[in-house]
């Protein structure tokens, strides 16, 4: 019997993710910290929207994280 489960260990995972880009951006200013974001914004939706579509969830990830750092930052 294991110490995790799969199930357990990508909740565990998840939450790391979502946590850790927090405690990122005590440094940065409001441009880096909009960025970073907006990043994590688009990573999220565009592998959402790739993996809904048939497409693959990985390059809509890349894709949707890429525009959205560049909205981030450019947006006041």
């Amino acid at each position: 019997m294991p110490f995790l489960s799969i199930r357990s260990l990508s909740r565990l995972a998840l939450a790391l993710a979502l946590i850790a880009p927090l405690a990122a951006c005590s440094g940065m200013n409001r441009t880096q910290q909009r960025a970073l974001s907006g990043g994590a914004i688009g990573a999220a939706g565009g592998a959402a929207i790739g993996a809904l579509t048939g497409g693959s969830a990985v390059t809509g990830a890349l894709i949707g994280g890429a525009g959205g750092a560049a909205v981030g930052a450019i947006t006041r």
